[in-house]
């Protein structure tokens, strides 16, 4: 990485609001386990899955194991929760690795996605779930560091993943990328997060379109409001959290283990027939998707 780069770099917002949260410390915990026998729609397979050290992550890992799948496991810094989901996907009988790293840094990315093809020998499934967001009433409070950040995390991650990994990818790969409902209804105070789950929606379909000719199936899942640590490290206002969800038409804020089966749908061969699509595990809210 250039100078010019290392300066366009901005570190993450950890000190700022201790984001991006430990599951570990998160009362009630968000419910990650599988709920059904697995049947080995992913034997063989090889998945990375950022953010995979809780929350969605932890639970796609979780379920991406019980079908059979090697994970590998990227994350920021919460080497604890990172620990625990190895040590689930492991207890399912699969492979994994624990790689830390800011995914904001394309250098990170490369150095990742190589040591992923050193484990395991291949890529078959990457999960772009890693991101963060962080609460603002008025669209002036956010700083410039904030808003480079939040772009910097949650789409040029993206980019920075696919374009290490593409030399990997083959037919019957699968990239499967997290947008948000924030993206079809707005946000009036997470202005800088909603706009790049627009991003990556875009970046989905056009990604879609690039990679179907050779047999990589892009995809997305919008989920609703889900209990993660996102949510109380800088997601929600500390006021907001007792009604977290209730607005959604279920009345109640979504599981990560409600949202997995999706992403498990899309990796697999049962969606073979989709591409460019998303998905909305959300509550009921009703979307133009």
């Amino acid at each position: 990485m250039t100078q010019a780069d290392e300066a366009d770099t901005v570190e993450p917002m950890i000190h700022e609001d201790d984001l991006p949260g430990h599951e570990s410390r998160l009362e009630p915990k968000p419910d990650w386990e599988p709920r059904y026998k697995g049947s080995d729609r992913l034997k063989g397979k090889v998945a990375v899955v950022t953010g995979a050290d809780s929350g969605i992550g932890r639970a796609v890992a979780a379920l991406f194991a019980r079908e059979g799948a090697d994970i590998a496991i990227l994350y920021l810094c919460e080497h604890d929760d990172a620990a625990k989901t190895k040590s689930i996907v492991e207890g399912e009988g699969s492979r994994a690795i624990a790689i830390p790293g800011d995914l904001g840094d394309p250098q990170v990315c490369e150095q990742s996605i190589q040591k992923v093809v050193d484990e395991f020998g291949k890529i078959d499934i990457l999960v772009n779930n890693a991101g963060e967001q962080h609460p603002d009433k008025d669209v002036r409070d956010i700083t410039d560091d904030q808003l480079r950040r939040t772009f910097q995390s949650n789409i040029f991650s993206m980019f920075y993943l696919v374009q290490s990994a593409r030399p990997h990818l083959k037919k019957g790969s699968a990239i499967i990328n997290t947008t948000s409902v924030t993206m079809y209804q707005g946000s009036k105070a997470l202005l800088d997060y909603s706009s790049t789950k627009g991003a990556i929606t875009a970046f989905t379909r056009s990604l879609s379109e690039n990679l179907v000719g050779d047999g990589i199936r892009v995809n997305a899942v919008a989920p609703g409001p889900i209990w993660t640590p996102l949510n109380p490290s800088g997601g929600k206002p500390p006021e907001e959290l007792k009604d977290f969800g209730k607005s959604t038409p279920m009345g109640r804020p979504g599981q990560p283990n409600e949202v997995a089966p999706s992403f498990l749908f899309l990796a697999c061969e049962d969606s073979s027939y989709m591409s460019g699509q998303v998905l909305h595990p959300n509550g009921g809210i009703i979307v133009n998707g």
